[in-house]
C-alpha cells in the first residue's frame, strides 16, 4: 500500500478541475499549478493550494518537468496525477516523479515507454497476438526511405508521429506527390508537440468505425475491460463526438475486442486507467490495433455514465496499492451515453481558434458538463482551445440523442466564436442519428470545411433591437430604457433613426422606427422587420443570447451565429490597399513563409504555415495572383491580423 493524503494536478483546465473534485470526494488535499496565463483559472481557485510555475508557453510550465516536481515538494503531495496531454505519456515524468519519492498516478515509465512510441508499439502488438494496420516504423527517417515505403503501402497512408496522439503530427496523404508537405508538416507539429520528430507509416483504413476499450489494471496483475466507445466522428484526428457503448456493437465483436486489448495491456504489465483503440473495418468484422492511450481519456465520462464506475477514484485507489474493487462480471453496460467538445473555434473559417474574453458561460442543467471556464475567463493562444465537454445520458441512445439536442440549442457562449452550431448540425445528421458514422464521415459531409450560415435579415434586426437597447441613452437616438416608465416616448414623432451596424466586420445600413417603445421597426436592404421587447420578430419568437462586450457594443449568440454587434462608424471604409493581403488569422508563430516576392500562386496553394495552440495551419491562397512583397520574416510572434505578404493580380 502507498497511502497519500495530499494529490498535486499537473495539469490545467477542465480535467484539472474533474481531478480536483473527485480527489476532494476522497478526502484528498489538491495542489493545483498554474501558469502566467492561467494564475485567475477555475483549476486554481477550485483547488485546497496553487503554485506558479512559470511563464505561458506550455515548454516553460506545464512542460517542466522539474519545477512541477520543486511544486510537489513544497506542498507536500505524496503523488501527482498527470491528467491528460502535457506529461501525461512522458515516460521521463514517471520515472523522475517516482525517484523524487512521490507516486505517480499512471502506469509504469516501461509501459508509456512501449506504447508512446508508436513504431515500437506495433511490434510489440503483433509479437502479443493483436492484429496491427500495415505500415513502416523503422529507424530510418530520410524522406527517400519514407518515400519509398510509401510506394510500398501504397496510398491513401497516414503519416503519424510515433510518440503522437491527439491528432497532432498526424497527415492523411492520397497523393504522394503530397507526401514530402505532410512529412515535413507532420514533423514540425511532433517536434513542437512532443519534442520527438520521428514519423511512422500506416495503410490509411478508410469507412472504418474508430472504436476503443476502456481498460483497468492493478498491482496484482488483474485487467478487466470497461466496455467501448465509439469515436469515429472526427475532425483532423480529433474526437468530435463520442458515446458508450458503440451503436449496432455485437456482442462478439466487442467480446473479441475486449480479449484483444486486454492482452495489449498485460503484453506490457499495465497498471491504472488506459485506452486500447482500434480501427474496425468497413466489413464489420476485422479490426486493428490504433494505438493504446497510457492515460486517462479526454472522452472517459460516457464510460463512467453507463458503468456508475468512478474512473478517476479508481485510478487513485489503484496508485495506493488497492486492489480492483470490481472484476470483468461485475462490469455491466445500463444506458448510453454521448459526449460532444465545445471548442473556441470558427468551424466556417477553417476551425482556426478563436480568443477572447468569455462574457457569458451557460450550460443546460440535464447535461453532465465537464469544464474549466466560468465567465469572465480568458481564452488564451497558448493552450488547446476546448472549452468543455457536454455528455448526455439516456435510457436509450434516441433519449441521450435528444438531451444533447435541446442542450445545445440552450447553450450560450459569448464572446469568443465556438462550435456550438457546428456541432448542433451533427446531430442532425442521418449517418449520427443512425449511429452508422465512420471516420470519413466529416470530410465526405463538409468536404470545403463547414459554410458560414447565412446571415438572416431577421437575425439583424433582432441585434439592432438589442443594441439599441444597451446604449441605454434617451438621449441619444432616443434608445429604449429599462425604465418602462419611458415606454412610447419619442421626441422626434417617430421619424426613422439611420443604424448602421457592424457585424462580422461587415456593415449594415439600417433605420429604425419606434425608437423608445415596445416595438421597433427595422428596415435594410429590401427588407422590414418589426421586433418587440420579448425578443419576437414579426411575431415569431426568436433564440438569443446576448451580453455586452464591456466597451459599447454586445455579443449576441442566433440562429447559427456569434456576433459582435457595434454601431458603425461613417467614416469606416474598405482599405483598398490591403486587397490580396495575408494577415495572420489569430496570434501564433510564423514557422515558414513558403514564396518569395515575384512568385506566382495559384489558389490552394501554401503561402506560408502559423503554428497556434500547438497546431499548424497552413495559410493558403484564396485566389490566383504574384506575391508582390514580404512584409515580415519566418520565425516571428505574430498578432492576429499582422500583415504577412501582399498580393496582386497575375494580368
Amino acid at each position: 500500500m502507498r497511502k497519500f493524503d495530499t494529490l498535486l494536478i499537473a495539469n490545467r483546465g477542465e480535467i484539472a478541475c474533474r481531478i480536483i473534485r473527485t480527489a476532494r470526494d476522497l478526502g484528498l488535499r489538491t495542489i493545483a499549478v498554474y501558469s502566467d496565463a492561467d494564475a485567475e483559472a477555475l483549476h486554481v481557485s477550485m483547488a485546497d493550494e496553487a503554485h506558479p510555475i512559470g511563464p505561458a508557453s506550455a515548454a516553460d510550465s506545464y512542460l517542466n518537468v522539474d519545477v512541477i516536481l520543486a511544486a510537489a515538494k513544497a506542498s507536500g503531495a505524496g503523488a501527482i496525477h498527470p491528467g491528460y496531454g502535457f506529461l501525461s505519456e512522458n515516460a521521463d515524468f514517471a520515472r523522475a516523479v517516482e525517484r523524487a519519492g512521490l507516486v505517480f498516478v499512471g502506469p509504469s515509465a516501461k509501459a508509456i515507454e512501449i506504447m508512446g512510441d508508436k513504431a515500437i508499439a506495433n511490434t510489440h502488438m503483433l509479437d502479443a497476438g493483436v492484429p496491427c494496420v500495415p505500415g513502416f516504423q523503422g529507424d530510418d527517417q530520410t524522406d527517400a526511405t519514407l518515400l519509398s515505403h510509401a510506394q510500398d503501402i501504397g496510398v491513401p497512408l497516414m503519416v503519424k508521429a510515433a510518440a503522437g496522439g491527439g491528432g497532432k503530427g498526424m497527415r492523411l496523404v492520397a497523393n504522394l506527390d503530397d507526401l514530402l508537405e505532410a512529412l515535413t508538416l507532420a514533423r514540425a507539429e511532433a517536434s513542437a508537440a512532443f519534442g520527438n520528430d520521428t514519423l511512422i507509416l500506416e495503410r490509411a483504413v478508410q469507412n472504418a468505425r474508430h472504436i476503443e476499450i476502456q481498460v483497468f489494471a492493478d498491482h496484482a496483475g488483474n485487467t478487466i475491460a470497461l466496455g467501448e466507445r465509439d469515436c469515429s466522428v472526427q475532425r483532423r484526428h480529433q474526437k468530435v463526438i463520442e458515446e458508450a457503448p458503440a451503436p449496432g456493437m455485437p456482442q462478439t465483436i466487442r467480446k473479441r475486442m475486449e480479449k484483444a486489448a486486454i492482452a495489449a495491456a498485460k503484453s506490457v504489465s499495465y497498471v491504472g486507467a488506459g485506452t486500447v483503440e482500434f480501427l474496425l473495418d468497413e466489413n464489420g468484422e476485422d479490426f486493428y490495433f490504433l494505438e493504446m492511450n497510457t492515460r486517462l481519456q479526454v472522452e472517459h465520462p460516457v464510460t463512467e455514465m453507463v458503468t456508475g464506475l468512478d474512473l478517476v477514484a479508481l485510478q487513485i485507489a489503484v496508485a495506493q496499492g488497492r486492489p480492483l474493487p470490481v472484476s470483468q462480471e461485475d462490469v455491466t453496460l445500463t444506458g448510453h451515453a454521448i459526449e460532444v467538445r465545445l471548442y473556441a473555434e470558427d468551424p466556417a473559417n477553417g476551425f482556426l481558434p478563436s480568443i477572447g474574453k468569455i462574457h457569458k458561460f451557460e450550460m443546460d442543467n440535464t447535461l453532465r458538463i465537464d469544464t474549466g471556464v466560468r465567465n469572465g475567463d480568458e481564452v488564451t493562444p497558448y493552450y488547446d482551445p476546448m472549452l468543455a465537454k457536454l455528455i448526455a445520458y439516456g435510457d436509450t441512445r434516441d433519449e441521450a440523442l435528444r438531451t444533447l439536442t435541446k442542450a445545445l440549442d440552450n447553450a450560450a457562449v459569448l464572446g469568443v466564436t465556438t462550435n456550438v452550431a457546428f456541432l448542433r448540425d451533427l446531430l442532425d445528421h442521418a449517418e449520427v442519428q443512425d449511429g452508422i458514422a465512420t471516420t470519413s464521415f466529416l470530410d465526405a459531409t463538409y468536404p470545403e470545411g463547414p459554410p458560414q450560415t447565412a446571415l438572416t435579415s431577421q437575425s439583424i434586426t433582432l441585434a439592432a433591437e438589442l443594441l439599441l437597447r444597451s446604449e441605454g441613452d434617451a438621449a441619444q437616438a432616443q434608445s429604449l430604457l429599462p425604465d418602462t416608465t419611458l415606454a412610447g416616448f419619442s421626441s422626434d414623432g417617430g421619424l426613422p433613426i439611420p443604424l448602421d451596424l457592424s457585424l462580422y466586420d461587415e456593415t449594415y445600413p439600417l433605420t429604425a422606427t419606434g425608437v423608445g417603445t415596445d416595438h421597433i421597426t427595422v428596415s435594410g436592404d429590401g427588407w422590414t422587420h418589426t421586433v418587440s421587447s420579448d425578443f419576437r420578430v414579426d411575431g415569431l419568437r426568436a433564440t438569443a443570447h446576448h451580453a455586452p462586450d464591456g466597451t459599447s457594443g454586445l455579443y449576441l449568440q442566433t440562429a447559427g451565429h456569434h456576433l459582435h454587434v457595434t454601431r458603425a462608424q461613417p467614416w469606416a471604409t474598405t482599405n483598398a490597399a490591403s486587397t490580396g493581403a495575408l494577415t495572420a488569422p489569430m496570434p501564433g508563430l510564423l514557422v515558414s513563409l513558403n514564396v518569395a516576392a515575384g512568385d506566382t500562386v495559384l489558389k490552394g496553394d501554401t503561402l506560408a504555415v502559423l503554428e497556434a495552440m500547438k497546431m499548424q495551419h497552413q495559410l493558403t491562397a484564396n485566389t490566383d495572383g504574384v506575391v508582390a512583397a514580404l512584409h515580415i520574416e519566418a520565425g516571428q510572434q505574430l498578432s492576429k491580423g499582422a500583415l504577412i505578404l501582399t498580393m496582386e493580380d497575375p494580368s
